[in-house]
Order: structure tokens, then C-alpha cells, then sequence
């Protein structure tokens, strides 16, 4: 820990320069005649580095970025978001339009599109999936096997028949027509359900396979660009061209490949050597390495996201918000977030990106680097000698925190210097996602999240929203809820940015997911590749990839 001290001003200087190349690369051309070298990959197949491996590849039941990212090549949802941007296009979908009173969304669906065994999609197969994330006695939910769907309570407020179900019914029109029913009006419906959780799967095939659909002993089955075709666990997923899909023209690539390798530094090391041939959530310290090599082009993505520390009220030195403001005055933010991203990384105190700057309150700032005032607010809450604290950090780079590890050993430097004695632990990253849900939770814990739509209702409500804290112990705030729901409901825009600011104003205060960064991620490709147009949103298709 005393380590970190010493360095990270080293760290602070370099990565400020980093940050001046990187936008000078970002003008070179992305494809090179050249670009060839003696491990490249072979032309037709693409090669993508991950940052980990996926959780499970089934729609509705992950929440993972690892996961989505490969569900984005096999599945198709009902909208999409074009290229480079957070604005809704067709997909599945054609059409949509919601009724007068706000409640009920109507979309009229593609025909002719099979999924990959052959069977037809169409609303019942819509119907079908939407019903298995929604409805907890859905027969082929199999929840018994401990298959939860956290993603759809925490973005639609509850399952069928429980209180807060923002979904009411589901009516087929006809077989290239659905609707849905809400409780309230939701302007923001049809992006949420086209949001990257909810692809649309083969009931076929997941009737096949059972609680094993999605996982390395089973099936992937979408209507999407590739083709499942091989899960080598720890290693790789290996996918293929759809020869049918319904949009012309692709995919470019003929197979993908997507190998699993935890560490940035390898993941840049295989991409220069020509073994990977794009690759994502590098470290903003890598970037000179990147503009070293006449064969690489650094790809940032826009910025959409949040890296936070959550502080667990469950354990009882954190269920005093005196102590939880006391860990915010403690961790130097401001010095973390510039000697680990530069220009890369923005450190303030909105949840919230500065991409949704009009909905956040003007009455707060970051909280003051003060370590003396942390003892003080310790002392005051009964710990003056400070208490035992295990902080979790993740075991893979995420595009909020593509080093966990540093990142965590900083936190603790700082936490020990107000007398927090800090047990650094981690796990495999699926346990550390199914395990942090579990009573009584980790007790504090890195994590962070990339919205998936545009809207400050894709970072509050999954978070804070019904049933999106236990992580948290099940933490509540009855005001905050009811502005969540307010904001959901109300389409005025000036209207919303009130009730967020207010949401924003609470959780400053409330400090239970402490905002450290909202990073620029580092995305780097070999210059042969050319098509490949990064998400603010954190994952998209790579259909119109190709190698030249």
C-alpha cells in the first residue's frame, strides 16, 4: 500500500501524456495495406480479445458486461441502437407506438426472420421470453436451478404479480404484433426493452435444453449475425456467419472468435503480436504502447458510464452515514482518478455521466479530500480507533475499471490512513456477481456500470430502483423511490431534470455506491480492421466488422 505513494505521481505524469497521444491517434486512418505480421489472424475470422469470461449466455438472466457482448453477436431484440449512438432503430421491431394515456406500447414485427435451428420468430416467440423473465412461475424460468433474472426487476420494478411490476399484460394482436400493458406510463419503455439484457431466443431451443440453455453444456439460439458454435470454458467462444441472416450484407466476417483474457497487459500483448485482432478495456497507461506500434489504432469509446465503490448499511460500521461520508472524505478521488485514467477519467459527484449534466443538481460537489475531517466523522460515529473492513475488487478489467487491483490497493491506502484496517479479497467474477447478492452481501465492493439507454433512468433505477439493492442489505429510501417512479412516469423533460437533481442530491448524501470515475474506455484494434464502431452504451454488434 505504502507502495502506491510512492508512485502514483510517476503514474499521474506519464498517463497526462498518454492522454495528449491519444488524441493525435484518434486522426490516423483505421486501415493499413501493411497491417500484416507473422501471428496474424487468418483473413475471414475475426479474433476479439474480452476482458472475461461471459456469466451465461442467456437473455434476461445476466447483467455483466462480458456477457452482453457476446449475446450482442448471437441475438437480436426488438430495437437497437444505431451505430456510435444512444438513438433507437428498427431491429425485430419495425414499428412502435404507445397509446394516449402512456400505458400501453405497441410494436409491429419483422417477418420472414428464422432463428438459427429454423423455427420462425414471431409475438408468441416474443411473448415467450418476455413472459420467462417477467413471470416467476413461468414453467421454463426454471428458477429452481437458481436462475434469478435480476436485470428485468431491476429495470421494470418488479416480477408479475408483485406490487411494483411496471409490466401489467402482454397481448398478441396477431403474429407479427404484441403489445404491452404497464401500470404507468414510461417514456422510455421501448429502450429499455431494447436494451442489450433482452435478446430474443429460440423458445425451441431453450424448451431443449432446460435449466442448461445458455451455459458451456448447452445452446445459444438467437436470430442474430453468428451462429453458436463452441464454448471452451476458461478459453474461448467460437461463433459463425448466419448465411440467413435478414439484413444483407452481413455479417462481413465469415467466424468470430472470442478469447477470454483477464489481463489488459496480455490482451495488449496478443493484439500486438498479431494473435488477437481487436480488444477492449485496456489500461489508459497502455496508450503509448498502442501509438508505438505502427500496426495498432487506439478506439476510444464514448463515455457512458460509472465506476463506483458500494459501502454495504448491512454491516453495521457502514449503516452509519456519518462513517459512509467519512470513506468519501478519505479516498483521494480526484488524485486516483488522474494517476490511473489521465484525461481518460472524470472524477465529480453525480452517479450520473456528464453526458446527462441537465439532469443532475447544481447544489453538490465532490466530497473534500480530508482525511482529518474522516477520523473526526469516525470518532463521531463511535469508531475512533477505526474498524475492520474486507473490500472486494474485481478479478477482470472492466471499461470503469480496467485495473481493479491498483485501483483497490489505492482505496485501501487511504482508508488505512483514517484507521480503516482494509482486507483486499476477490473471486472468480461470476461468483463475485451471484455472491455480492447474497445476505449478508461483501461489505464494501468495487463495481460499476454502463448505461444501456440514453437516459437517467438506465444508471438510477437498476441501481436504486425496487429490488435493486440487495447488494446493498435491501437498503431503502422511500423519497428516492418515489421520485424514481416520478421520473419514469413523466415525459416533460424540464419536469424530469427536477426530479433527478433531487435524486442526485439524496444519494450525495446517502453515499451507499460512492461515484469514483466515468472513464473514456481504451479500445485498440490492429489497422487491417476496419467497421468497427464502439458504443457509448458499452457493447454492440459486430456484424459490420471486417479484416482487409
Amino acid at each position: 500500500m505504502k507502495r502506491w505513494k510512492q508512485w502514483r505521481l510517476a503514474l499521474l505524469t506519464a498517463v497526462c501524456a498518454f492522454s495528449l497521444i491519444l488524441s493525435n491517434c484518434r486522426n490516423q486512418p483505421s486501415t493499413s495495406p501493411n497491417a500484416s505480421s507473422p501471428g496474424a489472424t487468418t483473413q475471414g475470422v475475426l479474433v476479439y480479445g474480452s476482458g472475461g469470461q461471459p456469466v451465461n449466455l442467456e437473455p434476461g438472466n445476466i447483467t455483466d458486461g462480458n456477457s452482453t457482448i457476446v449475446q450482442d453477436q448471437i441475438y437480436d431484440r426488438l430495437l437497437e441502437f444505431k451505430p456510435g449512438t444512444t438513438e433507437l432503430a428498427p431491429s425485430l421491431a419495425t414499428s412502435w407506438s404507445v397509446s394516449q394515456d402512456g400505458k400501453t406500447w405497441t410494436f409491429k414485427l419483422r417477418s420472414g426472420v428464422k432463428f438459427h435451428d429454423g423455427s420462425e420468430f414471431n409475438a408468441e416467440a416474443v411473448k415467450f421470453n418476455v413472459e420467462r423473465w417477467w413471470d416467476e412461475k413461468h414453467p421454463n424460468g426454471h428458477r429452481d436451478a437458481g436462475k434469478n433474472y435480476q436485470i428485468w426487476p431491476q429495470v421494470f420494478g418488479g416480477f408479475k404479480g408483485q406490487p411494483n411490476s411496471l409490466l401489467q399484460n402482454i397481448v398478441l394482436v396477431d403474429k407479427s404484433t404484441i403489445q404491452f400493458v404497464l401500470k404507468q406510463p414510461f417514456a422510455a419503455f421501448p429502450a429499455a426493452i431494447g436494451s442489450v439484457f433482452f435478446g430474443i431466443a429460440s423458445p425451441n431451443a431453450i424448451k431443449q435444453a432446460g435449466a442448461k440453455y445458455g451455459t458451456p453444456a448447452a445452446m445459444a439460439v438467437g436470430t442474430g449475425p453468428f451462429i453458436f458454435k463452441e464454448w471452451r470454458t476458461g478459453d474461448r467462444i467460437r461463433i459463425e456467419k448466419n448465411p440467413t441472416y435478414w439484413k444483407s450484407g452481413f455479417p462481413k466476417a465469415n467466424q468470430l472468435v472470442i478469447r477470454f483474457i483477464t489481463d489488459p497487459a496480455a490482451r495488449l500483448a496478443q493484439l500486438r503480436a498479431g494473435q488477437i485482432d481487436f480488444t477492449v478495456d485496456l489500461a489508459p497507461d497502455q496508450i503509448k504502447e498502442i501509438q508505438s506500434d505502427p500496426n495498432l489504432t487506439a478506439v476510444p469509446r464514448p463515455s457512458f458510464n460509472v465506476g463506483y465503490l458500494a459501502l454495504n448499511p448491512s454491516y453495521k460500521p457502514l449503516s452509519y452515514a456519518r462513517v459512509r461520508v467519512a470513506i468519501a472524505h478519505a479516498i483521494n478521488t480526484q488524485q486516483i482518478v488522474q494517476a490511473f485514467w489521465g484525461n481518460l477519467g472524470t472524477s465529480d459527484a453525480h452517479f450520473t455521466p456528464p453526458a446527462l449534466a441537465e439532469f443532475q443538481s447544481k447544489k453538490i460537489a465532490n466530497y473534500e479530500y480530508n482525511p482529518q475531517k474522516a477520523k473526526q466523522l469516525l470518532a463521531a460515529a463511535g469508531y475512533p480507533n477505526g474498524f475492520d473492513l474486507e473490500l472486494w475488487y474485481m478479478p477482470v478489467s472492466r471499461a470503469y475499471f480496467p485495473t481493479p487491483k491498483p485501483i483497490a490497493e489505492a482505496f485501501a491506502a487511504d482508508l488505512t490512513a483514517i484507521g480503516i484496517r482494509v482486507t483486499l479479497k476477490t473471486k472468480d467474477w461470476a461468483a463475485y456477481i451471484a455472491e455480492r447478492q447474497k445476505p449478508p452481501g461483501f461489505q464494501a465492493f468495487m463495481l460499476g456500470w454502463t448505461a444501456d439507454y440514453g437516459d437517467p433512468d438506465s444508471f438510477y433505477y437498476p441501481h436504486f430502483g425496487p429490488g435493486s439493492t440487495v447488494d446493498l442489505g435491501g437498503w431503502k429510501n422511500p423519497r428516492l423511490l418515489q421520485l424514481l417512479n416520478q421520473g419514469r412516469a413523466t415525459g416533460d423533460k424540464a419536469t424530469r431534470a427536477k426530479i433527478y437533481a433531487e435524486v442526485d442530491e439524496i444519494l450525495h448524501k446517502e453515499v451507499v455506491r460512492l461515484p469514483i470515475v466515468h472513464s473514456q474506455p481504451l479500445l485498440a484494434k490492429r489497422k487491417n480492421i476496419a467497421g468497427w464502431v464502439p458504443s457509448p452504451l458499452g457493447s454492440e454488434s459486430f456484424e459490420g466488422i471486417a479484416k482487409q
